[in-house]
């Protein structure tokens, strides 16, 4: 695409993440630069709902059929936040019809599907695809993640992290397609461990076994025809074994009691240790070797994208930054600049990574071999 020229966008969903994606689109030029995007068309059923949230979001038309955003010329790019189990079908629609597509994770119901969408991806080079692990984005993990390129923790020899929530623990919580493996594919591995797993990988590299367990707090949930059974994990645990040698441990719950949030983790290196959590997302803890304790490192200006935002330090970033920042990268590979992802192809490594989990039950899956997600 020229430089200056504007982006066509269309938006597939318009929940949680939709919303986000609306806001991002809508934000990326204000605070980046460059041409402001063109918010062509939104799709959501019903028809109603399509056309009301368009114009919340400000996008020029609506339709309840998804397909329409594909055939349309000016659309260039969609943005698909739909339910799991329309990713696969939308995203390689989306490729076949020539439009870029930045996919909310997690990428596919099973490993196979995500196969094929990288390997769809790879047949068609000009276009860019993006997934959704917007944690990424944060200026405390960029920071990071800079600091152990740099080698300010020495060599890393430890990853443990973990990614909680509680919006599951409710037993009374309805039945609902995120609990069935047709609907939802895995279950905390699928929904909120895979953004640990983004993390893992970027900070520590490659990894090359699992040895991982799960369990089903819940066994059946409520629903209007009776009582129906949870097919997927609540909680996942897990030893880790990276290519450099390194070793981790890596814990994710949807029903965690009074977690909301609590994606943490920490690098132990041979020269000094890092911590964060997003539930204090502006905040990175450091220590070096030849220092007493922990130093507590505030984001600000000094760090990276923070102030595209902000110029003032302690103003703190949020959620939704996150998402712009991963919108004006995503933005930039569609110009042309190198795509520091997740791409499709970064992503069939991540779901590697979950799916040797899913089926590991307590012996070591070697992540790069095959994968029998019927074991």
């Amino acid at each position: 695409m020229p430089a200056g020229q504007s982006i066509g966008v269309a938006l597939i969903g318009t929940g949680f993440m939709g919303k986000c994606h609306a806001m991002a689109w809508r934000n990326v030029a204000t605070v980046f630069g460059g041409a402001h995007p063109r918010l062509e068309i939104l799709c959501d059923t019903p028809e109603d709902r399509a056309q009301a949230m368009a114009a919340q979001f400000g996008f020029t038309r609506a339709s309840a059929d998804w397909q329409v955003a594909l055939a349309d010329p000016a659309v260039d790019v969609v943005s698909i936040t739909t339910p799991n189990g329309l990713h696969r079908p939308m995203a390689e629609a989306a490729l076949r019809a020539g439009k870029h597509v930045w996919l909310e994770k997690p990428m596919a119901l099973t490993l196979d599907d995500a196969q094929a969408m990288a390997d769809l991806a790879a047949a068609h080079p000009g276009q860019v695809t993006m997934l959704g692990y917007n944690y990424l984005r944060s200026p405390a993990f960029q920071a990071a993640r800079a600091m152990i390129a740099d080698g300010a923790i020495g060599r890393p020899l430890v990853f443990r992290g973990v990614y909680d929530e509680d919006y599951s623990a409710d037993p009374d919580l309805p039945w609902s397609w995120r609990m069935t493996h047709e609907g939802g594919g895995l279950g905390a591995l699928g929904d909120l461990g895979c953004h640990l797993v983004s993390q893992m990988v970027a900070l520590m590299g490659p990894v090359a076994e699992v040895t991982a367990i799960t369990q089903i707090a819940v066994p059946t949930r409520p629903s209007p025809e009776g009582p129906r059974a949870v097919e997927n994990e609540d909680s996942a645990l897990a030893l880790i074994r990276f290519a450099s040698g390194a070793q981790g441990s890596f814990a994710t719950s949807r029903v965690a009691r009074g977690r909301k949030c609590r994606l943490q983790w920490e690098v132990h290196g041979s020269g000094g240790t890092l911590v964060f959590d997003q539930e204090s997302m502006n905040e990175l803890w450091v220590h070096r070797a030849d220092e007493p304790g922990f130093t507590r490192h505030l984001t600000g200006p000094g760090q990276p994208d923070f102030a595209a935002f902000c110029p003032a330090p302690g103003h703190n970033f949020g959620f939704n930054e996150q998402k712009v920042v991963e919108c004006r990268d995503l933005v930039a590979a569609i110009g042309g600049a190198p795509n520091p992802g997740p791409d499709f192809a970064a992503g069939l490594q991540i779901e590697r990574i979950i799916h040797a989990m899913a089926v590991s039950q307590g012996r070591p899956v070697r992540v790069q071999e095959d994968i029998h997600e019927d074991a």
